[in-house]
C-alpha cells in the first residue's frame, strides 16, 4: 500500500502539469469482501479501493483518470509465497481454517482461476476506453462472487463463503493457558 502511494505521488506532478494521465491500481476481489485467513491481504486491498475512489475525486479536476482492476483468483506464483497453512502450528486455534483455506485456494487455482493474460487485457481495455469506469473485474469467479454479494444479505453471503471453503462445521478450539 505504501509503495502504491509513493509511486502515485511521484508521477502526479507530471500528470497534473500535462493535465492528463491514468492511474491504474491493481486491487483484488478481496477489496470488496473479506474471507477467512486473509485479514492482512484483504485489508490492504480494501485500502487500495478506498484510496483509488478518493483519488478519483481529487484528480478528476486535473484531467487524470483513476482505474481499479479487481482480479479474482489468477494463475500466478503468488500462492507459492503465501504463508498460510505451510507454517501454521497444528496446535493453533486457527489450524483447521488455515488448512481448509489452503485446500480451497488450491482447488480454485485448478478449477476456476483465470490467466494473467486476462488481467492484462482488462487493464488495456480500461486505459483505452474513452469513458472509463472506476472499477473493472477480471475473472469469472469475481464476477460471480460480486453478483452474489450484491444480491444476498450479509448473512447469506457469509454462509456462501463458508460453504465455498467447506468451513460450515469448523468448531472453535480454545487453547487454555495456565493462570499464574
Amino acid at each position: 500500500m505504501f509503495g502504491l502511494i509513493k509511486t502515485t505521488q511521484a508521477v502526479l506532478p507530471t500528470m497534473r502539469k500535462q493535465k492528463s494521465g491514468i492511474v491504474v491500481n491493481i486491487s483484488s476481489a478481496a477489496g470488496r469482501f473479506g474471507y477467512p485467513a486473509g485479514s492482512a491481504y484483504v485489508s490492504t486491498k480494501f485500502a487500495v479501493e478506498g484510496l483509488s475512489e478518493s483519488m478519483l475525486y481529487e484528480l478528476e479536476p486535473f484531467g487524470i483518470k483513476v482505474v481499479v482492476v479487481e482480479p479474482g483468483v489468477i494463475r500466478t506464483n503468488i500462492f507459492n509465497s503465501v504463508v498460510l497453512a505451510k507454517s501454521q502450528d497444528p496446535n493453533s486455534p486457527y489450524s483447521q481454517i488455515m488448512q481448509k483455506m489452503t485446500t480451497g485456494f488450491e482447488d480454485m487455482l485448478k478449477n476456476t482461476s483465470s490467466s494473467a493474460d486476462l488481467v492484462a487485457k482488462v487493464v488495456l481495455s480500461a486505459v483505452t476506453n474513452e469513458n472509463s469506469n472506476l472499477r473493472y473485474l477480471a475473472g469469472k469467479d469475481v464476477v460471480m462472487l460480486l453478483e452474489a454479494r450484491k444480491n444476498m444479505s450479509d448473512v447469506e453471503f457469509h454462509n456462501l463463503i463458508k460453504k465455498q471453503f467447506n468451513l460450515q462445521n469448523i468448531q472453535a478450539r480454545v487453547i487454555s493457558t495456565p493462570r499464574r
